[in-house]
């Protein structure tokens, strides 16, 4: 029986699905989902060989029942024109409990089986009583999620700066940590607006060049480094990462650039002038 990587969820969770026997699929199908939560949409992305069964282990698993029908299309979009109306309504009893929370969005799953209400709150909210009336009122079960603001922009945001659709709505499937660092090893700017994403946290493109930046960067000698050059003993005063080339001061005070093969290091400086950030975001 073969098993496929699926994208499902408003949270667009990666899962591993079977499928029914004899059936195959291919990328870029649209199939209907035996998950923990119910029945729910899919989109195959590849089938799972040995090696991505063995990364997504933990991952959540289940069943392909069917490529999905016209009429399963139908009541997708039934759904979704409904859940804007079902936020509406969740809001309106959010203000009556007078409850300290931001609703986000709204989940319906296709089967019907659960709602799932998207939120933000500083503190912790007791939102029993909201469950009991929201409940009551969409009759079927609810469940409250709370998330961060990187999840919200999951949810709601279209674009990035880059004029692409935003990377945590298409192919992240997990939230990389980022920090100033990263930034400032690539000279990015340190401008908050601009090297901001739609959540307002440090963009994550961020994190995909700096694994190179950082690898070039430890084969280049620290800034403040007594170094031996061809033009005779100088002091390195700036690096240039990607060039792999640094900038060396020397002692007749002219400024040169020379590869890290062309200088012998004698004294390495182990306290960068400029010191880094290295706190989170």
């Amino acid at each position: 029986m073969a098993s496929y990587v699926v994208r499902f969820g408003a949270m667009r969770f990666l899962g591993l699905f079977s499928g029914p026997d004899n059936s195959r699929f291919a990328r870029g199908d649209k199939v209907i989902l035996c998950t923990e939560r119910g029945l729910e949409v899919g989109q195959i992305l590849r089938e799972a060989d040995e090696a991505i069964r063995s990364q997504l282990a933990s991952a959540p698993q289940g069943q392909i029942l069917r490529i999905m029908t016209a009429e399963d299309a139908n009541e997708l979009r039934r759904i979704h024109a409904h859940e804007q109306e079902e936020l509406e309504i969740c809001q309106r009893y959010v203000d009556q409990l007078g409850l300290q929370m931001k609703l986000v969005d709204v989940e319906h799953i296709f089967g019907g089986e659960r709602i799932i209400v998207y939120y933000l709150a500083d503190a912790r909210v007791d939102f029993r009583e909201l469950v009991r009336q929201l409940a009551a009122e969409f009759k079927t079960r609810i469940e409250m999620r709370q998330i961060g603001v990187r999840d919200e922009a999951k949810l709601l945001a279209d674009y990035g700066d880059c004029g692409c659709p935003v990377c945590c709505n298409t192919h992240l499937a997990v939230m990389p940590p980022v920090s100033m660092k990263m930034a400032k090893v690539q000279k990015s700017t340190l401008d908050p607006t601009k090297i901001s994403g739609r959540c307002g946290r440090l963009k994550c493109c961020l994190r995909y060049e700096y694994p190179i930046y950082d690898e070039i960067l430890q084969q280049l000698p620290t800034i403040g480094s007594q170094v031996s050059t061809p033009s005779g003993p100088g002091r390195v005063i700036g690096v240039e990462i990607l060039p792999r080339r640094v900038l060396v001061e020397t002692d007749d005070g002219v400024q040169r650039h020379f590869t890290p093969e062309e200088i012998t290091v004698l004294v390495e400086s182990r306290t960068p002038e400029a010191p880094e950030e290295l706190l989170p975001e």
